[in-house]
């Protein structure tokens, strides 16, 4: 069981991916953009970050950077379904910035348990 801190700005995928690891016995902890991620972040322990890039408020590619500042070590998901530029861009960023593993929007269900899976092992 891992700790993850989930970030979107779409209810729904929200409470799905929620859903989805909370079935796999993770213990799961929403955030519905950057700012109220990183508050998340400073008030609680988490093993793994997934978090979408294009949100309002705070986006995902700003919140990575201040995740890695705070938390050099923490293994961050980053998710994008593209937005006013292509999924791939944002992903590529992503990574450049710390994230260990990306994932294109639409993906499976199973391909966020794997990603979560892959991050955490030593």
């Amino acid at each position: 069981m891992a700790r993850v801190l989930l970030v979107d700005d779409e209810v729904l995928v929200l409470r799905l991916f929620e859903a989805v690891l909370e079935l796999e016995h993770h213990d799961v902890t929403t955030a519905s953009n950057g700012t109220a991620a990183m508050a998340a972040l400073a008030n609680g322990t988490f093993d793994v970050v997934v978090t979408d890039i294009v949100m309002p408020d705070k986006e995902g590619l700003e919140t990575i950077m201040e995740m890695r500042k705070l938390k050099p070590d923490l293994p961050i998901i980053a998710m994008s379904g593209g937005g006013r530029g292509s999924s791939a861009d944002y992903l590529e960023m992503a990574a450049m910035l710390g994230a260990r593993k990306t994932l294109a929007k639409p993906f499976s269900t199973q391909e966020l348990l794997d990603a979560v899976s892959e991050v955490l092992r030593p």
